[in-house]
């Protein structure tokens, strides 16, 4: 898959990130659990427990995309489960009480 011209996920700075984070060996951040680190590119790509960078205060809601103190470590199920939330933990509730 060749690099998409404009997309800063494929520079430089957030692949140093990336493995700046990665270098850590952080367990992840939603679940606790410990993330396999040895695993890269297919593997990675196809483990849900793999490594992934997730940012805290997600892009869609203004956080920055390089800034090491939005980066956190988690796990690539974890990370996608959470979606655009602001906390790993955020309940859904219900409307109204059953």
């Amino acid at each position: 898959m060749a690099p998409v011209a404009g997309n800063p996920r494929n520079g430089r700075p957030y692949r140093d990130l990336c493995t700046w984070l990665r270098s850590q060996a952080l367990p992840c951040w939603i679940c606790g659990r410990d993330i396999n680190y040895a695993l890269k590119g297919k593997d990675a790509q196809r483990s849900r427990w793999a490594f992934t960078l997730d940012h805290a205060q997600p892009l869609s809601r203004g956080g920055a995309l390089l800034d090491r103190a939005n980066a956190r470590a988690a796990h690539r199920a974890c990370n996608s489960g959470r979606g655009n939330r602001m906390r790993p933990a955020e309940s859904r509730r219900a409307s109204r009480r059953w």
